[in-house]
């Protein structure tokens, strides 16, 4: 199949720029001697697994369901961190993974010995309690009032026996400039006990595959952990790893106007690209303008009830018709694994683009994925 032939909603991966990324990856690790694993939380697309072990480590989970499927789909590393971990997942948790991280020194005086036991590693979150974002305390782990990881003034070392490792995640989308600045807070409050551990983790939130992204800074923080405390450093990014490497098809259903021009869509943002609705973000569109820019100005809106169910507001060289095609970018990350049936709405089909431009479904959704997800 070729790209316009796919049924819509369709989300697709193009497996040549995962590719791409994937290689920016590998090179930073066979630089640094560094490790970079995939948050599962942003991109966990089993069938794209094979290939990404070509390149990483491993795998980073955030309970027992990514941890299995990390185990059992790419079979490498695989760490998981829970803010507190459920007493009746604990023991498979602890067979399926090799770094086990926990958020509070409770938790670790709960589960040290068994972790220890089962030869599996501890780690610790820390807080440095260093903001670097600007708004969206939604996705700021260091906001007032935070629950992740155990901040200085709570710290206590009499209880880090067992513990092999120091993990930290303040970032979202950001340069690693960002990084630069937390790792002085992580060094100034937690430096006297880093020579104790044998591995840090950075955490995720690098944007590393972006175009702009200082990889050079990005590789001295590395090495600066490494030549100073002697840590093997960990990487887990979710977003870089398939950044820019999947697209959202849909097709215009209708027309109409209410003030402006408005387009209705096959695709919905609250059901399937809900960070527009809860970051909020506007998603690239191909062949589109911004408000204005273009002739034809449209709001584009999904089928659903909610009335604020609004893609964004977009120009185009054309007036829209009911039956065109539009192709939103950057839709491998969390759009997918954050996709919802609400109100009914159907599951974009999914699809792989291979290098040689050929498109194969690799999933199809219907009514009882729909039916009993609640029955």
């Amino acid at each position: 199949m070729r790209l316009e032939e796919l049924p819509t909603p369709c989300y697709v991966v193009d497996e040549e720029l995962l590719e791409k990324n994937l290689k920016i990856l590998s090179g930073v690790m066979e630089r640094t001697g560094s490790k970079i694993i995939l948050a599962q939380k942003a991109f966990s697309m089993s069938r794209m697994y094979p290939l990404i072990g070509k390149y990483l480590s491993g795998t980073a989970a955030s309970g027992l369901y990514e941890a299995r499927l990390g185990y059992e789909e790419m079979g490498k590393e695989n760490h998981v961190f829970a803010p507190a971990y459920r007493e009746d997942q604990m023991e498979e948790i602890i067979s399926l993974c090799d770094h086990i991280i926990f958020n509070s020194f409770s938790q670790v005086e709960k589960y040290r010995d068994r972790v220890i036991k089962a030869g599996k590693r501890i780690g610790l979150r820390i807080n440095p309690e260093c903001s670097t974002q600007v708004g969206h305390d939604i996705y700021n782990p260091c906001a007032t009032g935070s629950r992740f990881g155990v901040t200085i003034g709570h710290f206590r070392p009499e209880l880090l026996d067992g513990v092999s490792g120091l993990h930290f995640h303040t970032l979202c989308q950001q340069n690693s400039d960002d990084l630069a600045t937390t790792l002085d807070a992580v060094e100034e409050k937690f430096g006297p006990w880093l020579s104790q551990m044998e591995w840090i983790n950075f955490g995720g939130g690098h944007h590393i595959t972006r175009e702009d992204y200082d990889i050079p800074l990005l590789e001295d923080c590395i090495k600066r952990m490494q030549d100073k405390y002697r840590l093997q450093v960990y990487l887990e990014p979710g977003e870089a790893v398939a950044l820019n490497a999947g697209y959202l098809i849909t097709t215009v259903l209708d027309t109409l106007h209410n003030g402006m021009d408005i387009a209705i869509l096959d695709a919905s943002a609250s059901c399937h690209m809900p960070d527009v609705l809860e970051m909020p973000y506007r998603p690239p569109l191909f062949g589109s303008g911004e408000p204005g820019e273009k002739p034809y100005t449209y709001r584009l809106g999904g089928p659903t009830c909610l009335s604020g169910d609004n893609i964004g507001d977009y120009s185009f060289d054309r007036p829209l018709q009911s039956g065109d095609r539009l192709v939103f970018g950057d839709m491998a990350i969390y759009s997918m694994v954050k996709n919802t049936t609400f109100n009914g709405m159907p599951l974009p089909a999914i699809a792989v683009k291979g290098k040689d431009g050929d498109c194969q479904i690799a999933r199809e959704f219907g009514y009882d994925d729909f039916k009993m997800r609640l029955a």
